[in-house]
This record gives structure tokens, C-alpha cells and sequence, in this order.
């Protein structure tokens, strides 16, 4: 796009520690998982700043102040980098992977903002938010954002066949279709028509069974007041939800907090307790991630928080606490 924008030099892109955007070379990369860095997943032209993580950024500011602090970090390193050689700045709404990070109100505001100020493209990654996990078709409508390009892939088949797209706005595609000719690029199985097929009986059986507004109206906000009950626990510094997709961030104390020295191990300790009970809760560092069917009923809820609490008791009574 910058190329045929005159602009060819417009190359790095800026991402977010903790952001994931899958484990090829340039999409390990592009995201800012430091153990996938640390296997040569690290090419240059690619940059990564704080994410809007504010369980441990936000400290006393409140959350309007948070947001535009925390959208400054991107202006700041586009400043560092000079604008004129950023292409995009690419995000999840929710960062699923890194630990279920909730921006706060207004933070996209002022990214949209910032990347319209310096010329850059605003890519959105909507491979975990996409489909209906947030009560939305996707996350960028529930937040109002505008992206250049989007991403999508689990909830497009619900992964019963892999399959995933790009979607391009009308900024990109314009210039693509008026001056781009041939696009040389594909892969073997690209367009496949049974993951095609299985890709739109899924649509419609999301659509058929208004899954997604009883996401939205119901279970998505049962679900955020079930696991809300958690935050009593003693290891619990905070529990965040986004429609159908939660953390439980484990603290060592409840005052400051305190993190786990051992960034990790704790988190592992809870994860084989709640699998031993029969609950798949995935440990990010010391977050304990929860991203439920959207089939799932209040009665799979009510559950699902029963056996996180003996998962957490367990784990406490491990730590001796």
C-alpha cells in the first residue's frame, strides 16, 4: 500500500508487549511475546510499546487520565521512529493470549486519533474478539473503531476446519484496486471451498441460534458478575471480563499488589488444580484465562466459578496460605 502511495519507505510497524498475532517469523514479530523473540522471532522494522495493561500501569489515575496516557506511548515512539518511516500500528481490542488486557474507555479513541494525525494505518487483530466472544459480531463495533485492516480467524469456523481472513477498508483497497494490478500472494490451501463451507454453516448457525445477542444480553453479563464473586479470594488482585473472555489476575497480596516473584509458577500451580477438576483455565504468567463456548449456558457458568474457587483454594493451601 505505502509503495504504491509513493511511500516505500513507510515500513515498521508498531505492536504491543503482550500482543499476539500468531508464530510465523514476521507475526511472532509483529507481536510481542518476549519468549517467541527470544527464538529469532525478531526481525527489525518491528517495534513494541507498553500495552494498556492497568492492573499494572494505572496505578492512582484515574481512567480517562490512564487512557490518554497510555495512548501517548504510541505517539511517543512513532515520534522516536519518525512517522514518515511507520506503516501501521497493529492491536487487539482485548489482548487475548497476553492475559486478557481491557483497554480502558476512550484508550482507541485516541490511538484512531494518533494514527490519523502521523499517516499511519490502523490494523486491528480480531482473530480471538471476532464472532461473538464480546456479545458483537466483533469488538471494533462494540468500540466504535474504524480499522484500515482487520484480522480474523478462530470464530470464523469456530475452529472446526482452520480458516482465516483479512478484511481491507475502503482506504487500502482503493488504492490496491486502482494501481496494485496482480496480487502475488496465496498459500496452498487459500480459499479452500470445504473450510468456505463449514465457515458459513458456522455463521449461521451463530445467526439461527442468537448467539450473539445472548452473549450480549445475558450470559456475557452473568458471566462477568459470577467471576466478580472471586475477587474475595485471598490470591485474587483482580478478575477482568470482556463478554465471554475473562482473567483472574493471582497476586502474592492483595496490598500494592504484590506480584509472585516467580512470575508463572503459581499460575501453573492453579492451571493443573482447575484441570484436575475438569476446567480448561490457561495460565498467562500468573492470569488465569477463561474463554468459554459461546454455547455456554448460566448453569456451564456457575460451574465453571465453583471450580475455580476449589482450583484457588488448592493453590492457596499449597502456598500455605
Amino acid at each position: 500500500f505505502w509503495a504504491l502511495e509513493g511511500k516505500p519507505e513507510k515500513r515498521v510497524i508498531i505492536g504491543r508487549e503482550y500482543g499476539y498475532h500468531g508464530s510465523t517469523i514476521m507475526s511472532a514479530s509483529m507481536g510481542g511475546m518476549s519468549g517467541m523473540h527470544d527464538q529469532a522471532a525478531n526481525e527489525p522494522d518491528f517495534e513494541h510499546i507498553r500495552p494498556p495493561y492497568g492492573f499494572l500501569y494505572q496505578g492512582n489515575q484515574d481512567e480517562a487520565v490512564f487512557a490518554a496516557n497510555a495512548a501517548s506511548w504510541l505517539e511517543d515512539r512513532i515520534i522516536e521512529v519518525g512517522a514518515d518511516r511507520v506503516a501501521a500500528f497493529v492491536a487487539e481490542p482485548v489482548q487475548g493470549a497476553g492475559g486478557v488486557i481491557v483497554p480502558p474507555d476512550g484508550y482507541f479513541a485516541h490511538i484512531e486519533a494518533i494514527c490519523r494525525k502521523h499517516g499511519i494505518l490502523f490494523i486491528v487483530d480480531e482473530v480471538i474478539t471476532g464472532f461473538g466472544r464480546t456479545g458483537h459480531w466483533f469488538a471494533s463495533e462494540k468500540m466504535g473503531l474504524s480499522p484500515d485492516m482487520m484480522t480474523m480467524a478462530k470464530g470464523l469456523t469456530s475452529g472446526y476446519m482452520p480458516m482465516s481472513a483479512v478484511m481491507v477498508g475502503d482506504r487500502v483497497a482503493a488504492r490496491l484496486i486502482a494501481d496494485g494490478g496482480e496480487f502475488y500472494h496465496g498459500f496452498t490451501y487459500s480459499g479452500h471451498p470445504v473450510a468456505a463451507a463449514v465457515a458459513l454453516a458456522n455463521l449461521d448457525l451463530i445467526e439461527r441460534e442468537n448467539m450473539i445477542e445472548t452473549v450480549r444480553d445475558d450470559t456475557g453479563p452473568y458471566f462477568a458478575s459470577a467471576l466478580a464473586s472471586l475477587a474475595d479470594h485471598r490470591l485474587v488482585g483482580e478478575v477482568r471480563t470482556f463478554g465471554l473472555l475473562a482473567a483472574i489476575e493471582l497476586v502474592k497480596s492483595k496490598d500494592g499488589p504484590v506480584m509472585f516473584e516467580d512470575t508463572g509458577t503459581v499460575g501453573g500451580m492453579c492451571r493443573d488444580h482447575a484441570i484436575q477438576r475438569g476446567l480448561m483455565m490457561r495460565a498467562v504468567r500468573d492470569a488465569m484465562i477463561l474463554s468459554p463456548a459461546l454455547s455456554y449456558t448460566r448453569a456451564d457458568i456457575d460451574e465453571t466459578v465453583a471450580i475455580a474457587r476449589k482450583a484457588l483454594d488448592a493453590t492457596a493451601t499449597d502456598l500455605g496460605l
